[in-house]
């Protein structure tokens, strides 16, 4: 399986917003699983715009699982405390029911009157299986017969369905708008592999990673105080 999203449109403003103009929100049917490699492929190298070295984010993470979006965000927001920069998470500000709108964004931006927005989106994922067979118990029940060295075997054997474990190429892609430039002005994309066996839960440890992957080159590009 593979797909493909276009990168977020620009942010802009009208007269009652310093950020009114559209995000493209992607919905994505995806769970982050155990981490099996990670790296970042790229990041944007520019100098920093006038307004920066920004210090109120808001945190976005468009995915389809509300769990996941909730776990990005809290991390990215945990590491970009450990700089000093304040941030605040949209599921902080959200449930389950409310859209991934414009108007539901834009409304969280001039709720903390944020100086900068950071979104992070799925860019690519490539996702193939592996049909693993499962053991089989057996059960014997063995009794003698009439017969002299002769035995009666019976043998009862439980066989499961096959499992499958899964691999994961993942690329996210994040950006950083700035609420005065009106426009994207940062952005990175990091790759990840990701294996999911049949019998091991998720690995919230890629959250982590990845969130101080994002913070990391935040703090090369001096997009946050340092």
């Amino acid at each position: 399986m593979r797909s493909q999203f276009t990168s977020i449109e620009g942010l802009g403003m009208t007269s009652s917003s310093p950020w009114r103009n559209a995000i493209h929100v992607l919905g994505i049917s995806f769970v982050l699983v155990a981490l099996a490699g990670f790296q970042v492929a790229n990041a944007q190298k520019t100098p920093p715009p006038p307004d920066a070295p920004y210090k109120n984010v808001l945190v976005i993470f468009l995915a389809d699982s509300f769990d996941s979006r909730r776990y990005l965000e809290t991390e990215i927001v945990k590491k970009l405390a450990e700089q000093g920069t304040k941030a605040v998470r949209s599921t902080s500000m959200m449930n389950t029911k409310v859209p991934m709108t414009k108007e539901t964004f834009v409304a969280m931006v001039d709720k903390i009157d944020a100086d900068a927005v950071l979104v992070t989106q799925l860019a690519d994922l490539q996702t193939t299986g592996k049909v693993v067979d499962m053991n089989p118990q057996s059960t014997y029940n063995i009794r003698p017969t009439w017969y002299f060295n002769v035995w009666s075997v019976e043998l009862t054997e439980y066989v499961a369905p096959p499992a499958v474990n899964y691999e994961h190429k993942l690329s996210l892609a994040t950006q950083l708008y700035s609420v005065q430039a009106k426009d994207v002005i940062w952005a990175m994309e990091s790759n990840s592999n990701i294996k999911e066996a049949f019998d091991k839960g998720p690995d919230y440890s890629i959250y982590v990673k990845e969130a101080a992957a994002i913070v990391k080159e935040l703090r090369r590009s001096n997009m946050i105080a340092k």
